[in-house]
Order: structure tokens, then sequence, then C-alpha cells
């Protein structure tokens, strides 16, 4: 097999006007799954199993199953649903970029609630009782010593899951939304060579990630630079 060059050279400038897109999912669902992810993290921790067990039982359904087949069910099922359309949630379900934006911020919610709770976990009790030595209450230590130093140990695992959720986001090509994967995809119709656009899409992500983690990287070294030697 031979790789026509040219149509990749010719394939990325066109795959690149769906980059916005793109960003526009994975921004936004991060910052909402980040959102929910405290929520549930909060529950967890909470010590009450009316809200510890809810919790579990969400990040169990949603780690448990594929972020394709919950982006089917969001797409396909909840607009037919009649009290989801006689609702004020009908204008995010009846539009794909809301679908999208919804099932990705419910799937990466999941995972980055137990990232956070394993952040929480590795605080060494010592510095917490350092703290009540000091005075400070339960919601004080919470704060100002388990929040950061909780923050620094989540981080890593955070940054990957960012990278995940970069790659996740192709996936809403299949509700018809022209992000980067979904341009590909067209053109892949129009010029029936799956390998050198596929192949562009991949030099695509790639650089993605790599900017990803180069950016990533800069603010794990920043926060952690009074732990260096």
């Amino acid at each position: 097999m031979n790789l026509d060059f040219s149509i990749i050279v010719d394939a990325l400038p066109k795959m690149l006007t769906g980059i916005g897109l793109t960003f526009q999912l994975l921004i936004l669902s991060a910052i909402l799954g980040l959102i929910l992810a405290i929520l549930l993290m909060l529950m967890r921790i909470s010590g009450k199993w009316y809200l510890s067990w809810p919790a579990q039982v969400y990040i169990y359904i949603f780690r448990g199953t594929p972020i394709l087949v919950q982006i089917f069910i969001v797409y396909y099922g909840f607009p037919q649903l009649d009290f989801i359309r006689d609702s004020f949630l009908w204008p995010i379900f009846r539009d794909p970029f809301g679908c999208a934006i919804f099932a990705l911020t419910l799937n990466t919610g999941a995972y980055v609630s137990e990232i956070l709770r394993g952040g929480v976990l590795g605080v060494d009790r010592g510095i917490l009782e350092a703290g009540s030595a000091l005075g400070l209450s339960t919601r004080q230590k919470f704060i100002y010593l388990t929040t950061p130093i909780a923050t620094r140990l989540a981080l890593p695992a955070y940054g990957n899951d960012i990278i995940s959720l970069l790659k996740s986001t192709a996936l809403a090509s299949t509700i018809t939304l022209a992000d980067m994967t979904g341009i590909a995809r067209t053109l892949v119709a129009q010029t029936f060579a799956p390998y050198e656009i596929f192949i562009s899409l991949a030099i695509v992500y790639i650089i993605l990630t790599w900017i990803l983690q180069k950016s990533l990287g800069r603010v794990e070294r920043y926060l952690g630079r009074y732990m260096e030697k």
C-alpha cells in the first residue's frame, strides 16, 4: 500500500477547521465534569451512607459502561422521554452538542471524582493532626491543608484524564457533530482514502496531546516547586 502524502497535506487544514468544536467539547465538559466530580467526592468522603452510596452507584455505572453507549443513550434515548421534551432541559437534549456535553460531563465526572478522592485520602494524617494541634477546625483543615496537598497529589492522574477526555470528544462525531473526527469521516467519504485521512487525524491528536502533556507538566512542576530538593 502506497500512501498519498498529498492527501495528508491537503486534509490537515480541513480537519483543523473542526478544532474549535473539539476544544469547546473538551473545555466545557472538563469544567462541568470537575464541578460534578467535586460534588461526588464530597459525597463519598462525607461519612453518611445516604450520600456515599448514591455516589458509589453512580460512579460504578459510569465507569463500568462504555462512553459511546452513554452518548447513544443520551442522544437517542433522552429526547424520547416526554417529561424531558416538556421541561426546560429540552433545548439541551434536542441539540447534538448539548447531548455530547452532557454525556462527556457525566462520564468524566465519575472518573475525576475517584482521582480527587484518592488525592484526599493520600494526605498524611500527621499533617491533619498538626492542624488540629494548632486549633484549626475540620473545615479549615480541609480548605487550607487537605485541598492544596490533595490537588498536588491528584494532578498527574487528572492530567491523564483530561487527555483521555480529549480523545473521547472524537466520539461526538457519531451523533453528527462536525468536530475534527466528523470532518475526517466526511473527507473519507469524498476521497475514498481512509488511511491517509485518519493518519492526518492521528497526527493532529498527537500534537494536541503533546501540547496538553507539556502544559499540565508545567502546572504540576509549579505546584510542586516547594517539594523540590
